[in-house]
């Protein structure tokens, strides 16, 4: 979303899921699942391929993925490049990971 330059908000309507939802995905809390529909409709929003989340979360490296987004909105007056390069991208994915191997681990957990 920071690559991006977008809210919570503005991610939950591109993805036509709850802010709730973005919460859950983003820091692994609640304790319903996710559906691939969901995953696959936010890989879509962020300009990831359908399956990138998916793929993730069942721990398959997407070796055919380029995590980078399709488009990536400059900001306001200035120029992509000297603000989102390479590395802040690839710190934004590990931090969705991170997240992502935290649902799965609520998803392995069997409910008390």
């Amino acid at each position: 979303m920071t690559t991006l330059r977008i809210t919570q908000t503005e991610l939950a309507r591109r993805a036509d899921v709850s802010v709730a939802t973005l919460r859950v995905l983003q820091h692994g809390t609640g304790q319903r699942r996710t559906t691939d529909a969901t995953l696959a409709a936010v890989s879509r929003a962020l300009g990831w391929p359908e399956r990138h989340l998916l793929q993730i979360l069942l721990q398959r490296p997407p070796a055919d993925v380029n995590p980078e987004p399709h488009s990536v909105a400059p900001p306001a007056g200035g120029d992509v490049s000297a603000s989102t390069g390479p590395a802040d991208i690839l710190t934004v994915l590990r931090r969705i990971e991170g997240h992502v191997a935290a649902i799965a681990g609520h998803l392995a957990t069997p409910p008390e």
